[in-house]
């Protein structure tokens, strides 16, 4: 696909064999940063490939930003009924409003959601297969002020350490914004149920250690600054901003994979954005590679639960 980036108005595309509109590409939408709508397709045409492996047969949700970082919001599963015939759907069998869900499953498909609105990537830690099934755990850090990003990336160095023993394989990327998200790859052989109460029994094994800097709590007027180990994060059809996702900030952050190197070291979540993305996988290579080696989820359960 030619660059879009920087043309005016409305051009038509030629992707996947596929014709498709691309619109107001010169739109703001990061106002501070200066990167319009099509920079940021652009950017996810870029990035496509090492996006789409990790998101390709699950259900997608939008999160749709029409005027850019600053302007209002909102969630929508279900599929449009403009979409295109040529955009995967799933129906949901257990949804009691019967929503049927996009699967973005190749770039086509991931550029017309982009051109919806769609600054984030979110989907299901499940495919359309296994709906019930997850493919990886995650642990989202997320810190209460005034602890920030610090904070949160040094519980995940607790975490880590953890896993380490265990012996497991995960990634830890930054969420973009002030958290840290490490993902853990697993068999799909394990309920979200099973999933969650893994996690949980190791947040509830840190927060009892480190009590004094991480929390449980799930009130954020009862955090008192602590990094809240949001391991109910791990239920059927939640989602958060996903690997390599770009994220509605000023700076125009990215949810960067990182170097335990890194973790251990410290980083900002400003250094990684859409300006530098493709100069890092340049740099480091594609880390989120590690999560096609899957993790025995068992090891956790009989440790933990």
């Amino acid at each position: 696909m030619s660059k879009p980036g920087g043309v005016v108005g409305k051009v038509t595309v030629e992707v996947d064999g596929r014709k498709l509109a691309l619109t107001n590409l010169d739109k703001v939408y990061f106002p501070e940063s200066g990167i319009t709508k099509g920079e940021l397709i652009q950017f996810y045409t870029e990035m496509a490939p090492y996006i789409l492996p990790h998101i390709s047969q699950s259900p997608f949700t939008m999160v749709r930003y029409p005027e850019g970082i600053h302007g209002g919001f909102f969630y929508q599963k279900e599929c449009p009924a403009q979409a295109p015939e040529w955009v995967e759907r799933y129906q949901d069998p257990h949804s009691r409003e019967g929503i049927t869900y996009v699967i973005c499953n190749k770039l086509s498909t991931l550029l017309y959601l982009i051109n919806l609105g769609c600054i984030e990537i979110h989907a299901w830690a499940s495919t359309e297969d296994k709906p019930e099934n997850p493919e990886w755990a995650v642990f989202d850090l997320d810190p209460d002020p005034p602890s920030g990003f610090a904070e949160a990336l040094q519980a995940a160095r607790w975490l880590g350490q953890i896993l380490l023993e265990l012996k497991m394989n995960f990634l830890v990327k930054t969420s973009g914004a002030s958290g840290v998200h490490i993902l853990l790859p697993i068999e799909n052989e394990y309920s979200y149920t099973q999933v969650q109460q893994g996690v949980g029994g190791i947040c509830r094994f840190l927060a009892k250690e480190r009590s004094d800097a991480c929390t449980l709590e799930r009130s954020v007027k009862k955090r008192e600054g602590k990094v809240y180990l949001d391991y109910l994060q791990n239920g059927r059809g939640r989602t958060m901003a996903g690997i390599y996702s770009a994220r509605p900030t000023a700076k125009a952050t990215v949810s960067t994979p990182l170097l335990w190197e890194e973790v251990m070291a410290g980083v900002r979540t400003e250094d990684f954005h859409l300006h530098n993305s493709k100069l890092r996988l340049k740099d480091v290579g594609d880390l989120s590679q590690t999560m096609r080696n899957k993790n025995d989820f068992s090891k956790i359960l009989h440790y933990f639960t």
